[in-house]
């Protein structure tokens, strides 16, 4: 490979990596089905432990789409939705601790403040929240699940693959928001997608072309230095 060549690669792994973000904002813009099932062959590259490849994905998009996002708003807006609904696995730590909570609170002060919702403003933190339900106006859905038989070696494989189908997003002009949020709701979801009773949901994504013109679109994360994660062994 010529210097001139590697230089290239580098530019373009560092602009589909670096530039990845959770778009909270998509026009409604179709996307052809063509173009989701060329990003999610590429994500199969993914590797796996003994080849397993243990990702199923459920892709809803238009009417089915919609008689989704219907059915997870109504469940979101239940007044018992906090009891009657809850996620397979937890996503999230059972006990906070720094600095993973000052983070989890930076980014979501980061995007009130954006959005002008102040602290005591529980109607709209509701209503934004809400959004994670209606795919932030993303055109295509996708469920991701795996078989309950499943170790967690083959869930640490899932996050490759995760990754690849938003670096293989973004190859193809697209962006996406990987989403926790809805887990909650799978036993809406498999009534609706009508996956079996021996997969559990890993998570869920919005796929689509993003509204840069969003305020939503202004949220810039942080990340840590790599000094900061590293260390050096020598």
């Amino acid at each position: 490979m010529s210097e001139a060549d590697a230089v290239s690669r580098l530019q373009t792994a560092s602009e589909l990596i670096a530039g990845r973000r959770s778009v909270r904002a998509f026009h409604s813009t179709p996307v052809e089905k063509s173009t989701v099932t060329s990003i999610l062959d590429m994500a199969g590259r993914a590797p796996s432990g003994s080849n397993t490849q243990p990702w199923k994905v459920y892709v809803a998009t238009g009417e089915t789409q919609r008689r989704v996002i219907d059915a997870l708003v109504a469940a979101f807006n239940a007044p018992d939705a906090a009891e009657r609904y809850a996620e397979e696995y937890p996503y999230y730590p059972r006990q906070w601790m720094p600095p993973y909570i000052d983070r989890r609170r930076k980014i979501g002060w980061d995007l009130y403040t954006l959005l002008g919702i102040g602290k005591a403003d529980k109607a709209r933190m509701h209503a934004q929240h809400r959004r994670n339900v209606e795919f932030f106006g993303a055109p295509v859905s996708l469920f991701f699940t795996i078989d309950r038989v499943m170790e967690q070696g083959s869930w640490l494989d899932y996050g490759m693959f995760l990754q690849n189908v938003m670096l293989a997003a973004r190859a193809h002009g697209l962006e996406t928001c990987p989403q926790a949020a809805i887990n909650p709701f799978h036993t809406v979801l498999r009534e609706l997608l009508q996956w079996p009773d021996n997969e559990t949901m890993v998570c869920s994504m919005s796929l689509g072309y993003e509204n840069v013109d969003s305020v939503e679109s202004r949220l810039v994360t942080e990340r840590a230095p790599v000094e900061e994660f590293v260390k050096f062994v020598d």
